[in-house]
């Protein structure tokens, strides 16, 4: 009953205020939009590619709405694998969204169907970047919405571009274009390394991914994410990081306080 309150309030406030939230989500989101263009053109590309129409193709993108999931499926298409081999890689490759749920729960469960519905379909690695409880000292919904929205619609604007392009250029895969996949996820990394526990996770779930990846794998993804993030955790735990980090602001803030 205590949380609802404030969250209803955020929803119904003065049409105003939510067009500032959720034009500051838009601008958040716009540096990792632009950096998902390209990806974006090469799943529209490779769509026709592997020969779905340019209808089916931007559909995928406007329902699946997932860039590592629908290159890997399309590539999966492309060699002739079967329906349940493609689902179960699928499922497998986006269940890091189930991590990211459960670590938005408290902030989006007591919210209306329709909104918990909407920023569930939205969530993706770069809403969850911008917009995680952990990254703003209040969850806004307006400025998730922002975030989210503004990224869909450059994903499938992107897909658009690279459906015309594959039927006008041959080869556009040749271009590097995937390039943009690690590039986006090394911008979202990147930032949040402020600790060593942090340095931990990414260090042990870069080094299981490659090894994954290398012996060839299905859930490398899942099983490089949940070591890392226990790994971290551990971390923390063993050098009593979290502790250590209370005291050092504490010294820091006592010749502020005595002034």
């Amino acid at each position: 009953m205590t949380t609802e309150k404030p969250i209803e309030a955020d929803i119904a406030r003065t049409p105003n205020s939510k067009a500032k939230a959720f034009l500051k989500g838009t601008w958040a989101m716009m540096p990792l939009t632009i950096a998902v263009v390209p990806w974006g053109i090469l799943a529209g590309s490779f769509a026709i590619e592997v020969g779905l129409s340019p209808l089916e193709s931007q559909a995928m993108s406007a329902i699946i709405f997932a860039g590592a999931a629908q290159l890997v499926a399309l590539g999966m298409v492309k060699a002739g694998i079967g329906l349940w081999s493609i689902l179960i890689t699928t499922l497998l490759i986006t269940s890091r969204h189930l991590l990211y749920a459960m670590a938005m729960r408290s902030q989006i469960s007591p919210l209306p169907l329709a909104w918990r519905l909407t920023l569930g379909f939205l969530l993706t690695d770069e809403l969850f970047a911008i917009a995680n409880p952990g990254k703003l000292h209040k969850f806004d919904p307006w400025y998730a919405l922002g975030g989210g929205l503004s990224f869909y619609l450059g994903w499938n604007l992107a897909t658009l571009i690279g459906i015309v392009a594959g039927n006008a250029i041959d080869n556009l895969g040749e271009l590097g274009l995937d390039f943009a996949i690690a590039a986006t996820f090394i911008a979202l990394v990147v930032p949040t390394v402020k600790k060593p526990s942090i340095l931990v996770c990414v260090m042990v779930s870069l080094t299981l991914a490659v090894v994954c990846a290398v012996l060839d794998i299905q859930a490398g993804l899942l099983i490089a994410a949940l070591s890392g993030m226990t790994a971290g955790v551990l971390y923390a735990k063993v050098t009593q990081e979290n502790k250590h980090a209370k005291n050092t602001e504490t010294v820091t803030t006592q010749p502020e306080e005595t002034l």
